[in-house]
């Protein structure tokens, strides 16, 4: 027989997904603890990641990449104890979050990597997936923590392999992208209804959840934020990164990757990743977060 748990935990960034993880574990009865680089009116929120420590045993990070995880543990280095289990979230070069491991143990801390893969939506309905690397036995100790925010929990290997794992995913998905706002570019400069593509894609092999979950939202020109465009850019970084360093060669992110850069420079980093098809919507270059909203 199950049973409830209802620890303190703490959620550190509270951006698109930090923010509804932390809404879930509070509907699941957990006292919530939270911080952000960025002060909101939240309820928990405290003044200093060394705060949430100090009150939450397992601790959630959701920030934006390495620099501000380390960033994190550094501001709460000296306040772990054995009690505490950090948990870190977002997608990290793997090269981070194992220096970060070590760090954490030597405080008696435990640690586990654990990106996840669902956006806003996802977070909101509570069926995010979990990555993770780490002991086995430390999952299960925050197993339910987890289970609060996710439909699904997969144990991929040690700390560091589930981020390589993310970012090989999020290649995918950048790929993906990239190659459907073409194909509608195409389709458009013809002077076909991109409707009919989007018919075509219902029955045809190469259609997937992602294909069906981004065009849309290209179809409408609408591109509220569920991923955006400057977190597939830095995953794609870490990406580019790794394959230098094993010799693997990557010349289909690497133009997806300059594609996106040039999207950035254009004012959109704010924006879905999905608005790269903006480069062939007549309005596209015009396409910003103000603009979308006149």
């Amino acid at each position: 027989m199950e049973t409830e748990t209802h620890e303190s935990v703490g959620v550190i960034g509270q951006g698109i997904i930090g923010s509804r993880v932390a809404e879930c574990l509070r509907k699941a009865g957990h006292q919530v603890y939270v911080w952000n680089r960025t002060v909101k009116p939240l309820p928990g929120f405290l003044a200093s990641p060394g705060e949430v420590a100090d009150l939450a045993d397992v601790i959630q990070i959701f920030v934006g990449d390495s620099e501000a995880l380390r960033s994190v543990i550094a501001a709460m280095k000296g306040r772990l104890e054995s009690r505490h289990v950090i948990i870190a979230n977002g997608t990290f070069d793997p090269e981070t979050v194992a220096s970060v491991y070590e760090e954490v143990r030597e405080t008696g801390a435990a640690f586990l990597d654990a990106p996840f893969t669902g956006s806003r939506l996802a977070a909101e309905g509570g069926s995010l997936v979990y990555y993770i690397g780490g002991d086995s036995r430390v999952l299960d100790q925050v197993r339910s923590v987890l289970e609060a925010s996710s439909k699904s929990i997969l144990h991929l290997g040690r700390v560091g392999e589930a981020s390589l794992i993310k970012i090989a995913t999020n290649m995918i998905s950048a790929a993906t992208v990239g190659i459907l706002s073409e194909a509608y570019g195409l389709v458009s400069a013809a002077g076909v209804n991109p409707d009919r593509l989007a018919e075509a894609l219902e029955g045809n092999a190469c259609c997937s959840p992602l294909v069906s979950m981004k065009l849309p939202g290209i179809l409408a020109q609408e591109y509220e934020p569920h991923f955006s465009l400057k977190n597939m850019f830095k995953d794609a970084q870490y990406a580019l990164g790794l394959g230098k360093q094993l010799g693997v060669a990557q010349p289909v992110l690497s133009t997806t990757a300059s594609v996106i850069y040039r999207s950035i420079q254009e004012g959109r980093g704010e924006l879905d990743y999905s608005v790269i098809a903006a480069n062939y919507q007549k309005n596209g270059a015009g396409v910003t977060p103000e603009s979308r909203k006149s």
